[in-house]
Formats: structure tokens, C-alpha cells, sequence
């Protein structure tokens, strides 16, 4: 492969973005160069902040280890998120039972789901929960909505709990619009908290089509708690083209990939 450093540089960064993590006898064999070439430019990408080397390669460096706050949130992606939930919300059909989970991703689906009729919404999130009655109430909304009730996360805003959980057994739903905090090809759907993760179990095995929202920055890690395969889902929406190594993988689990592209 005759590629210069900087070229070189940027494959091993997609790799690193995409995967969660390079090693680097499988870097020495993909760009054909020696093992002391490419410690040295994960010398240069680290002191770049581009990634993190550890025994063996390297790994992405902006995995946090707790959940922003959702005021945070709010204000992180914000154009990539709206993108976003507007395509999520042109799969919704008049008539739909549908889940908006917890997350400032699927909050934004809320405001192009006005010209709906005759839908049945259900979500955990408080906030979502008051922009519904809020446009319930100015005569924006045609459908009915359910809060799942529990346990108040006061920093997240949103409820969870064994509570939730059993109303949500209670209902099957013909879409779920799910927010996750990692996605990553082999270990799957990811989030911080596990409240939140049984929850959004409760969603997926109760609905029959799963689609989860998430912006680049969800790409290519994974947190805490496990929520789900890849093969469980049936689409992700994103700001983002798929990693194009994961192509094969999401065409064998089923999984639609589709990119939000700019207004």
C-alpha cells in the first residue's frame, strides 16, 4: 500500500472511530509498513487527541464513563439531532402506537409529528412529556399519550424503575425511536445507566420495528450497560454514513442504515 503518513494516519483513525479500538499487528498487516511506523504515528495521533494508546494499539478517546446531564445534552449536536429526528419522525404513519424514549435525539422527532393523526404515544421522558401537552393543549397534536410512570431521575429527566417497566409489558407498540449512548458493531446497543437499559429492553421486545437515533459522536463505542444486539433492531438513523467495514455485518443482521442529510 503506497500511501504517505498523513494518509495512513487517517485510515488508522477511521478504524479507531468506527471499532472502539485498533491493534497494532493487524495495522502492521493492513498498511504493510513496520510495527515501529505505526507506533509512531499513534505517537502523533495521541499527542494530536485524536486517540489513546494502550498495550497493543490504541482505543477512541472520547468514551466518557457517565451520562451528561440532560440540560448537556440539550445543547450537544443539536442541528445533527433535528436532521435527525425529522427523518425518524417521516416513518411515522396516521394511527401509529408509538415509543419516543428518553433523550434529547428523539425529543426533536416531537414538533414534526404535528400534521399525524389518531397516534398513541408513549415515553419516559419528562421533557417529552411536556412538550406533548404543550402542543396537546394549543391544539397541535392529534394523539393520545401515556407516561410511563417510576422512579424520577431529576438529573436526566426521565423515569425508570421496575414501575415503568411493568406498564410498559402492558402495551405493544408498531415503532420504537430509541436513544442509546454507545452502538458499536459487535457488542451492540450500549447505555450508561442500567434503569434506563431494562426499559429499553421493555421497548424493544414489545414493539415491531426498532429504530434507534444516533449522531456521530454514539459511533463506534460502547458504555456500560448492554441493551441490545445489533440483529434485535431494524434501523438506525444517523447524521453519519455506516463505517463502511460494517457494511457486510448490518446487511447480514437486517439492519436499514439511513443518514439524515442536511435541510
Amino acid at each position: 500500500m503506497s500511501l504517505f503518513g498523513e494518509e495512513r494516519k487517517q485510515i488508522i483513525l477511521q478504524l479507531v472511530n468506527s471499532n472502539g479500538k485498533v491493534r497494532t499487528n493487524e495495522l502492521v498487516e493492513k498498511l504493510q509498513v513496520s510495527s515501529e511506523s505505526i507506533r509512531r504515528y499513534l505517537e502523533e495521533l495521541e499527542a494530536e487527541k485524536k486517540l489513546k494508546r494502550v498495550y497493543g494499539g490504541a482505543i477512541k478517546l472520547n468514551v466518557d464513563r457517565t451520562e451528561p446531564s440532560h440540560l448537556s445534552r440539550e445543547v450537544m449536536k443539536a442541528e445533527e439531532k433535528r436532521r435527525i429526528g425529522r427523518v425518524a419522525a417521516e416513518l411515522v404513519q396516521d394511527s401509529d402506537t408509538i415509543v419516543i424514549d428518553e433523550g434529547t435525539t428523539p425529543l426533536q422527532m416531537i414538533s414534526f409529528l404535528l400534521n399525524k393523526k389518531d397516534l398513541t404515544v408513549l415515553t419516559s421522558s419528562i421533557t417529552a412529556l411536556n412538550l406533548l401537552i404543550e402542543y396537546q393543549n394549543n391544539g397541535l397534536l392529534n394523539a393520545e399519550v401515556y407516561f410511563l410512570g417510576g422512579r424520577v431521575n431529576a438529573k436526566h429527566y426521565r423515569v425508570g424503575g421496575p414501575f415503568a417497566e411493568k406498564m410498559m409489558k402492558s402495551f405493544y407498540v408498531d415503532k420504537a425511536f430509541l436513544s442509546m449512548d454507545g452502538l458499536l458493531l459487535h457488542k451492540g446497543l450500549t447505555c450508561y445507566d442500567p434503569e434506563r437499559a431494562e426499559l429499553a429492553k421493555h421497548y424493544i421486545e414489545n414493539a415491531n420495528e426498532n429504530i434507534v437515533l444516533a449522531d456521530h459522536s454514539k459511533i463506534g463505542i460502547s458504555t456500560l450497560c448492554k441493551v441490545a444486539d445489533l440483529k434485535e433492531i431494524d434501523m438506525v438513523i444517523s447524521d453519519t454514513a455506516a463505517p463502511e467495514e460494517w457494511s457486510d455485518d448490518l446487511q447480514a443482521k437486517g439492519v436499514t442504515w439511513l443518514v439524515a442529510k442536511e435541510l
